[in-house]
């Protein structure tokens, strides 16, 4: 078995796939730069000023001329990863969505283990998180652990740690955030690579908050829709479901919260559910 190299700052990019993101672009970025050396920011047809405030950071920037989705923004940044050899990259989006200070938690997950996708799983004020957004991280959740055969929480965040064995795979189907619920099945299938959760905070518009964020680019019913035809075929042309369902409920969530309290892990359950 290949030796896995160690996760640090130096080896691991962040990739930010970016549309029309000029609200806090700037503050995205430059947050990820405080807990990494290398940033690279696919912007997707952005007809706001995204590109050219990117463009005054000290970053790698690639553009799409028009818009061509999530997913192949997310296969843009993955190869120009690979071509500069980091050993491993984390997604965000560019929405402010996400906090880079999680970046050092999610590598430390990574080095305890290897092989693993390890996704930001938004567990920590989950109750600031829209209703709507909730039943499909719920429903996105039983459906792509069946296809993957092991449970996890929160499929549908965009923050995420890919190591380099994930970037390499190629042909992987489905566009927008159907693509981000297709890498944990093809990773899961081609390369036996688990899931493992860290807990992050929920970060939306409130009532009780002055921050800002950009009507999300995620449309309940259109996307869910997409999510759950692509994933529902996948479990269907896998075949043996039954075995794969046992399997499923066989393998708990993995998360990696150290230092958590009894109470903290249990305050995750609910997310967990979806036998």
């Amino acid at each position: 078995m290949a030796e896995h190299a160690h996760l640090h700052r130096g080896n691991v990019a962040v990739v930010i796939p970016a549309l029309n993101e000029a609200l806090r672009i700037d503050e995205v970025v430059s947050e990820a730069l405080a807990y990494s050396e290398h940033v690279i920011v696919v912007d997707d047809g952005s007809d706001d000023a995204t590109p050219d405030i990117v463009a005054a950071l000290p970053v790698t920037l690639l553009r799409h001329p028009r818009r061509m989705g999530k997913g192949q923004a997310l296969r843009d940044g993955f190869a120009e990863a690979r071509r500069r050899g980091f050993a491993a990259v984390v997604t965000m989006d560019g929405d402010g969505q996400h906090r880079a200070s999680d970046i050092p938690r999610m590598i430390e997950a990574a080095n305890h283990h290897p092989n693993c996708i390890v996704n930001g799983a938004r567990l920590k004020k989950r109750g600031t998180q829209p209703w709507y957004r909730r039943i499909g991280n719920d429903f996105g959740d039983w459906g792509i652990a069946w296809a993957c055969g092991f449970r996890m929480v929160d499929t549908q965040s965009g923050q995420r740690l890919y190591p380099a064995s994930v970037l390499a795979l190629d042909d992987i189907p489905g566009e927008g955030f159907v693509f981000e619920a297709q890498v944990l099945i093809s990773a899961a299938r081609r390369l036996g690579c688990g899931v493992v959760s860290v807990p992050v905070e929920t970060r939306y518009h409130c009532a009780d908050s002055d921050e800002q964020f950009r009507k999300s680019h995620f449309r309940l019913y259109r996307d869910l829709k997409l999510i759950t035809l692509h994933v529902l075929g996948q479990v269907l042309t896998r075949g043996d479901l039954l075995r794969t369902w046992r399997a499923k409920r066989a393998n708990p969530p993995v998360i990696f919260d150290p230092g958590a309290t009894p109470d903290a892990m249990l305050a995750s359950e609910p997310m967990q559910g979806a036998g």
